[in-house]
């Protein structure tokens, strides 16, 4: 099963090696048919403390860090992974096909 890439806003880098990043979402409501924006927050593992507070970032989950970390900040490494499996996958789709 894939990890899961969410993108959210950092809201607190106080603590060392972890930031706090705010994901909103918006779906529509069944019975209302309006538009509803939710948000939640994640804990997640920052290991060069390079986010700041303000900052729109990436974060994937992972393993669990801590008590409260499930997710990691998505880094040029993690990036560069994540490229290279998508290329891979599309090859593969593209060799089924044809």
């Amino acid at each position: 099963m894939p990890k899961r890439i969410l993108q959210g806003r950092v809201t607190s880098d106080k603590n060392d090696k972890t930031v706090t990043v705010s994901v909103e979402r918006a779906f529509q409501h069944p019975v209302l048919k309006k538009t509803v924006r939710k948000s939640k927050k994640y804990r997640a593992h920052d290991e060069a403390n390079v986010a700041k507070e303000g900052e729109i970032v990436r974060i994937i989950e992972c393993a669990p860090k801590s008590k409260m970390k499930r997710w990691e900040l998505v880094t040029p490494e993690i990036d560069a992974q994540l490229d290279a499996a998508r290329k891979e996958r599309a090859a593969q789709a593209a060799a089924e096909q044809g």
